[in-house]
């Protein structure tokens, strides 16, 4: 498979997400995160397990996303090692060790296209219903 094939795995009846990256998950389908698309690294020569990414429409619910997701995870006792764009609201990034979390503004994300960067990564699409 070259970088430009994208694995899509949709959510449903295949993949169950559980545990902590389900629940950052759905937090932020709470906010009504748009785009939510995990990528599983677990293949690749990446530092973490996966990348939650997920957009919002404006910078104040990039943060407002960003806030449901950190206090979702801070419920389950689990906290982020570092957090990084939070006062400027463009790119949110949460990282939780096995999985990181990135919170974007549409224009940011098609700017940095990470979903292209690590296209080795089996995608896995979210849809409205939740993991």
């Amino acid at each position: 498979m070259t970088k430009t094939e994208k694995r899509r795995v949709p959510v449903g009846g295949k993949k169950r997400i559980t545990g902590d990256v389900g629940r950052a998950i759905r937090a932020a389908l709470d906010k009504k995160a748009s785009d939510i698309v995990l990528l599983d690294l677990r293949n690749t020569p990446a530092f973490t397990d996966f990348f939650v990414l997920c957009s919002g429409q404006s910078t104040r619910q990039v943060k407002a996303i960003a806030d449901a997701v950190e206090e979702a995870l801070r419920v389950a006792k689990v906290r982020p090692s570092h957090t990084e764009g939070y006062d400027r609201g463009e790119w949110v990034l949460m990282d939780y060790f096995t999985f990181i979390v990135h919170v974007f503004t549409p224009q940011t994300r098609l700017f940095y296209s990470l979903e292209r960067l690590w296209g080795d990564a089996e995608r896995i699409e979210i849809s409205e219903d939740g993991p």
